[in-house]
């Protein structure tokens, strides 16, 4: 179980990168406070030493120094360069999804954490990972503005509306450590909690065993996409034919109508399926239909799961980043004719 921090209040650093955030944190409060002490040791000294002494004295005439403003600006220039050095540092490996990372996809919504993993196995407001392996989750809201926030790991993301996040974290120690909602999200904001249970992958694999994982997302997908949808109605290869074949498209770049060019990536799918005529491919007209309000978040994860497994590539992969999405201009064709 988890064991207490040797500062008290402070979170158990409890990932691989923890330590990473501990250091940065601690070296800004040293900064801080090795600037606080100085400054105000001056103020006190100048106060006592240029004290008024009489009336209308007039003061010795002071000259500058080059030495001393030189010194003052070199000094905050090289700390402000660690600091930031030092952030992107911790930036780049926190945000920066790995390529071998356990996939599990996470949907906010009022007041709960809905969490589904790559092998069906679904949870509420708890998280179920095995220790030292990376974890990707792919993170959305059905509703309003949530954070997803776990301290013992020093991680933290937005999760948007609208759009996907994602988050990847390795637990280093086996555990139960708290979840979080870290954006204020309505009247039961502070009730969005959570646990994390880090358990070693023996233990990791029996519970997978004992927990029914039903549909995992690719065949939920493929579910949604060939029956309840009837997207391959269009989608599918042959005379009925009339949008484009999705086999090998993912990552791909595509012409759309108005000479832009995109990237086929998460949130190109995603964008398909809710806005289709934002986006229109070459050569296709605009006769899909807009699946918004049809489709929950849980079911847009499944969809673009299984398009991705079918361009071979692994629904865990990081998703790929597009350029500027084309303007709302060229929205008169839409994807079914071209995603």
């Amino acid at each position: 179980m988890q064991t207490n921090s040797w500062i008290p209040l402070f979170p158990e650093a409890a990932s691989s990168f923890a330590w990473q955030v501990d250091y940065l944190y601690f070296y800004l409060i040293l900064v801080s406070v090795g600037f606080m002490i100085p400054i105000v040791a001056a103020i006190f000294f100048f106060v006592v030493k240029y004290r008024e002494k009489e009336k209308y004295a007039t003061p010795e005439e002071m000259h500058g120094s080059i030495v001393l403003e030189t010194v003052w600006s070199i000094i905050p220039f090289v700390i402000s360069m660690t600091i930031f050095l030092g952030g992107a540092v911790v930036y780049y490996t926190q945000y920066r999804m790995p390529d071998d990372a356990m996939n599990v996809y996470v949907v906010g919504k009022q007041w709960m954490w809905k969490i589904q993993h790559e092998t069906g196995q679904r949870e509420i407001n708890e998280l179920h990972v095995p220790v030292n392996t990376r974890v990707k989750l792919t993170m959305t809201t059905e509703d309003v503005l949530h954070d997803f926030s776990i301290p013992a790991f020093r991680t933290k993301a937005d999760v948007v509306p609208g759009r996907f996040t994602y988050l990847w974290f390795e637990a280093t120690k086996p555990g139960a450590y708290h979840l979080f909602c870290a954006e204020y999200c309505g009247l039961n904001h502070s009730g969005m909690i959570g646990t994390v249970y880090v358990m070693e992958q023996p233990d990791f694999e029996a519970w997978l065993q004992g927990n029914v994982s039903g549909q995992t997302p690719v065949e939920q997908g493929r579910d949604l996409f060939e029956n309840k949808l009837g997207c391959a109605s269009c989608h599918a290869a042959g005379q009925g034919q009339r949008g484009a074949v999705l086999e090998g498209i993912y990552g791909k770049e595509v012409s759309l109508v108005g000479g832009q060019k995109t990237i086929r990536n998460d949130e190109y799918i995603r964008n398909s399926i809710l806005n289709p005529g934002s986006q229109v491919v070459e050569g296709y007209q605009p006769i899909m239909p807009s699946f918004k309000g049809q489709v929950t978040e849980e079911q847009i994860l499944a969809l673009v799961a299984y398009i991705k497994s079918l361009s071979g590539v692994d629904p865990n992969a990081p998703a790929m980043t597009a350029p500027a999405p084309a303007p709302a201009n060229a929205a008169n064709s839409n994807d079914q004719g071209g995603n």
